[in-house]
């Protein structure tokens, strides 16, 4: 489960982490008041579920109720990234001298957890880890000791803080640790941590993402979770109970388990396509079930191309192929083109079964993901 980032700063804030203050707002009157209330200059940011948001015109700064009332009016009810912003964040804005990045993860790699910090803070991070590695510092903690005091030192230090904040930054990057272990997150993140003048830190951002499987034990993060849907198509793939996470590409990828899945989306990515979201089906899955990721997936205005990839174990492919064929015969004309790729427990016989004046069939997952990335580019062109 994805918080939007006012969940978050809430969280963060009841910790000890410090943030602006803020107010959120779902109308320009809203906005408006709230902007009043804090004082000026406020920023006003789109609560949804992308990178980006200022790129893309979904944060703005404004110094008066003449500018506040244009960026509401602007950002409120716009498309960003494919997501309709419905509310927003109004926050004082901070004078800073400096941006950090501090973030906690798994490290699958090594098995346990990682603390990040980096000086370089307020630009997307992925890209900082793959043009400049170096200057992100990374520390691995033990999971049954948690992060020692001292851990949290070395990474600050190694990561070139200044030392007139480096206590600060220190505490914030424990208590962030801290949060991540007891939420059951699987990634705790504050891009920018804003350095004052004044040497005061500010977490500017917050990004808290929960696993799933352990809601049960956080009935207050579990009170969250309808709140934190950002749009339809995540609200139904809840009540479907699928795992997915929408991107921003034009290829719709559906596949059961994770890294079948991811493999999927990377050979879109190695074919030259785009995806459009990561969608797992899971195992034992029916006929309705792939039905119903069929209508999520047609429900994206942003897809052009469907790929579908099955690899029967628990799935058996007769099974998904008559999910497949009924859902398609409810469409006078199917709204998008489908490759379907079939393999393991009973393929044969799905692919038999196959409507092929419905779908277009391959053998091989890399000739399904290059049929399916021509067929989006075809519908661009």
């Amino acid at each position: 489960m994805r918080l939007h980032e006012y969940q978050a700063k809430g969280i963060f804030a009841d910790a000890g982490i410090p943030t602006p203050d803020s107010r959120l707002a779902t109308s320009v009157d809203e906005v408006v008041d709230a902007g009043a209330a804090l004082g000026y200059p406020v920023a006003v940011k789109a609560q949804v579920h992308v990178g980006g948001r200022g790129k893309a015109g979904g944060i703005e700064i404004a110094t008066d109720d003449d500018e506040l009332r244009e960026a509401a009016d602007a950002i409120l009810g716009m498309d960003l990234k494919g997501y309709h912003v419905d509310r927003v964040l109004v926050e004082s804005a901070v004078d800073f001298v400096n941006e950090l990045y501090l973030g906690v993860t798994m490290d699958r790699g090594e098995g346990e957890p990682v603390a990040m910090v980096s000086s370089e803070g307020g630009v997307d991070i992925e890209s900082v880890a793959e043009e400049t590695p170096e200057a992100i510092a990374r520390e691995g903690v033990d999971p049954a000791f948690g992060m020692h005091p001292y851990q949290a030192r070395k990474a600050v230090y190694e990561a070139g803080v200044p030392r007139d904040v480096s206590r600060a930054v220190a505490s914030v990057l424990e208590t962030l640790y801290d949060l991540w272990e007891s939420k059951d997150a699987s990634e705790a993140e504050i891009n920018p941590l804003m350095v004052t003048d004044g040497g005061d830190v500010v977490a500017a951002d917050a990004v808290l993402n929960v696993d799933d499987d352990a809601l049960f034990r956080h009935p207050d993060l579990a009170d969250m979770e309808e709140e934190s849907y950002t749009d339809d198509l995540e609200r139904k793939a809840g009540e479907y109970g699928f795992d997915y996470v929408r991107l921003s590409g034009n290829v719709g990828i559906i596949g059961n388990g994770a890294g079948l899945v991811m493999a999927t989306l990377d050979l879109v990515d190695h074919y030259g396509g785009d995806p459009a979201n990561f969608l797992d089906i899971g195992g034992g899955a029916k006929a309705e079930r792939v039905t119903n990721a069929l209508d999520m997936v047609f429900s994206d205005p942003n897809v052009d191309s469907v790929v579908f990839n099955i690899f029967g174990g628990i799935t058996r492919g007769d099974e998904v192929a008559r999910g497949i064929n009924d859902a398609l015969s409810q469409f006078d004309e199917i709204p998008k083109p489908v490759v379907v790729r079939l393999a393991g427990t009973n393929a044969s016989e799905g692919m038999e079964i196959l409507d092929t004046s419905l779908v277009q069939v391959e053998e091989t997952l890399e000739d399904a993901v290059q049929r399916a990335v021509a067929n989006a580019e075809e519908v661009q062109s």
